[in-house]
């Protein structure tokens, strides 16, 4: 339950460290806030405020599949609707009543409701007492005015995510701000780093449907792939998705594309939502390999991620392409983090570039990774079907892949906390002494 701060905490200034940890919880909000499933829910509003903060709420891409009615008049609107029409999955009411008015008018709520239906109250009392007897009354949720977007979103969630059941995967999108820049080998090393750092079971989704380089990447020849589930997903279930993978170490799989011509790949965005949402529900982390075009369901995809990473190489038509990727995505997704942006193959011998510099102001975003061009390392990692640290550990990519694979799920690197540790220098003295 929310609080709020005393008139001495309001007027105290902020400090840097206030201001770090209002990031930070923040973040934590936006990671907790997960995909909601499709139910119905009717919100009654008494402020302005609070109806704004859901409509904010309902326009994200995790209330996607909800179907949402918002109306003003508070407890007592809900109560008139709710005497002649049947109640939804979930009620939300607000309610600027004191402690006895608003479990007399929740009293006379309980009786409309139908079994099954939850309740979330906003309202504009902290009070322990009487969000202890909310609670006794089968409330669901109780939070204290005002409200934000993300607060509404991860209260929601909550009810909607089974605590003795895995947490449903993340899904990260990666896309090329141009063709070439190496947006797949970023993507196939990255969700092996991820893999292998996290010991935590990853798919790579291949949806380059006609030339996609997974199966090459990995040394792989697959029979049966993404395909097939996009040709038919609603037969796609955890059985099948099994078959369909291709196993290439003990925590990482690849949805492998079956790069050949002879056949036309029509995509419907719907088919992507049912085959990752099946993905999701069995594994941890789907990485989404998308290709360099322009569609319907790539845009979808892009606007639905969990995370987004544009990789880039510093020239001005990728400059043009990933400031036009930044500013849809801005555009579209308020109350998630930026993208992360991967510029590849700086440093490239006798080629004008954008300084790194030059190239992230015109984004106004901070790179969450730069790989050096390394022709020999990339190279010969491709032509063996293996990825950068397999082939070469000392490889200068090895530590920005890392890094971005940290980033990307909301982990920190043991090396990267050891470094910050204060201990560090004490810890790596008894290590020469041993």
């Amino acid at each position: 339950m929310s609080s709020h701060a005393s008139s001495e905490l309001l007027d105290a200034p902020i400090t840097d460290t206030d201001f770090a940890a209002g990031v930070e919880a923040v973040e934590a909000m936006r990671v907790r806030a997960r995909p909601i499933p499709r139910i119905t829910i009717q919100v009654f509003c008494e402020f302005a405020e609070t109806a704004a903060a859901m409509q904010s709420a309902v326009e994200d891409r995790r209330l996607a599949k909800t179907h949402v009615n918002i109306q003003m008049g508070g407890i007592q609107a809900a109560v008139a609707h709710f005497a002649d029409n049947p109640t939804p999955n979930l009620i939300l009411v607000e309610s600027s009543l004191d402690h006895g008015g608003m479990l007399t008018e929740l009293d006379r709520l309980a009786e409309t409701c139908d079994a099954g239906t939850k309740v979330i109250v906003v309202g504009h009392l902290n009070d322990v007492v009487l969000y202890r007897e909310l609670l006794k009354r089968g409330v669901s949720e109780y939070l204290v005015a005002p409200v934000s977007p993300l607060q509404l979103m991860e209260s929601i969630s909550n009810l909607y995510t089974d605590p003795e059941t895995d947490p449903i995967g993340q899904v990260i999108a990666f896309i090329g701000a141009k063709g070439g820049v190496g947006s797949s080998t970023i993507c196939h090393n990255v969700a092996w780093t991820m893999s292998e750092q996290l010991k935590a079971d990853v798919v790579i989704a291949d949806l380059d449907l006609a030339f996609g380089t997974a199966g090459l990447d990995f040394n792989q020849d697959p029979v049966q792939g993404i395909a097939e589930a996009l040709a038919t997903p609603e037969r796609l279930d955890e059985v099948l998705l099994e078959r369909l993978l291709t196993k290439c170490s003990d925590y990482l799989s690849i949805f492998a594309a079956p790069a050949v011509l002879d056949r036309d790949y029509d995509v419907s965005p719907d088919s992507c939502d049912i085959v990752l949402d099946v993905v999701r529900q069995n594994v941890p982390y789907a990485a989404v390999d998308l290709p360099h075009m322009w569609t319907n369901w790539t845009k979808r995809i892009l606007l639905s991620a969990d995370e987004v990473v544009i990789t880039a190489v510093p020239d001005l038509a990728n400059l043009r392409n990933a400031k036009n990727l930044l500013d849809l995505l801005r555009q579209h997704r308020h109350h998630d983090g930026p993208p992360h942006l991967v510029l590849n193959m700086v440093n490239l011998p006798r080629r004008p570039e954008i300084s790194v510099k030059e190239f992230c102001q015109n984004l106004d975003l901070k790179p969450a990774a730069i790989i050096e061009f390394d022709a020999e390392n990339f190279g010969q990692a491709a032509n063996n079907g293996q990825m950068i640290e397999e082939l070469n550990k000392k490889a200068k990519a090895v530590q920005p892949l890392r890094e971005l694979a940290m980033a990307l799920t909301h982990r920190k690197d043991l090396a990267q906390r050891q470094q910050k540790s204060p201990l560090a220098p004490l810890l790596e003295k008894l290590k020469l002494k041993r």
